[in-house]
């Protein structure tokens, strides 16, 4: 049962591509819920449940409810709030214990994120602000801001005796792969279309979910 968890959300990952690509608006609601809810069950009945592991599969299930609200027109500022909760959980699982981290690398990567994130939080602000949009301005910074501390935190794990190598990878590959997947969400509702860009959307953040879940299992599961 506990790989079926994953064929499943693998399956219904690439379903959910599909019904983007073809504009399949029915079978979008149904797949892409349907992937996180098998992803989340694939991680708790392969990991056991403690410190942050379990703060992990709060950002599995607050990442459910923010797919969920997302499919539908006008819950935007909801499933934003939803995400949020999500990359807080997983915030607070990747730091579970906090450990510490060599400035050596710590503040480069961080000042890099904090420069990059700026910068296009800005353009976005802006591209909200132009379509009357401004009271998403500072969910969007608040957003970012949480976002980019995930990645840091995702990344800070290659440099954490305590994480594998697999482990660290994973997250941190999965964490990018968010990271970018959001982008282009943000790219295309606030500043303009991207070929594709739904497509690559969905992609990018099915991959990035999966990866991090494999990571977080490949520690907490004791298969690192």
């Amino acid at each position: 049962m506990n790989d079926l968890w994953l064929g499943l959300c693998l399956s219904t990952a690439i379903a959910d591509w599909v019904a983007v690509a073809k504009g399949e608006i029915r079978l979008e609601r149904i797949a892409k819920p349907l992937m996180l809810l098998f992803l989340l069950l694939w991680f708790l009945s392969r990991t056991p449940l403690h410190g942050g592991s379990l703060f992990f599969a709060l950002g599995l299930f607050f990442s459910l409810l923010g797919d969920l609200a997302l499919l539908f027109e006008g819950w935007f500022l909801p499933g934003l709030f939803a995400f949020l909760l999500a990359h807080l959980a997983y915030i607070f699982s990747i730091n579970t214990p906090l450990a510490e981290v060599s400035p050596l690398w710590s503040v480069p990567i961080a000042i890099v994120l904090a420069l990059s994130a700026a910068r296009l939080l800005r353009r976005i602000a802006q591209g909200a602000l132009e379509r009357q949009s401004a009271n998403l301005v500072v969910p969007i910074y608040v957003y970012g801001l949480t976002l980019t501390l995930m990645i840091l935190s995702a990344l800070m794990t290659l440099f954490r005796p305590d994480w594998s190598a697999r482990a660290s990878l994973s997250l941190s590959f999965g964490a990018l792969f968010f990271y970018v997947s959001d982008l282009i969400l943000a790219w295309n509702r606030f500043v303009r279309p991207l070929r594709n860009g739904r497509l690559w959307n969905m992609i990018l953040y099915h991959l990035g979910q999966i990866l991090l879940t494999i990571g977080a299992f490949l520690h907490w599961g004791g298969a690192g």
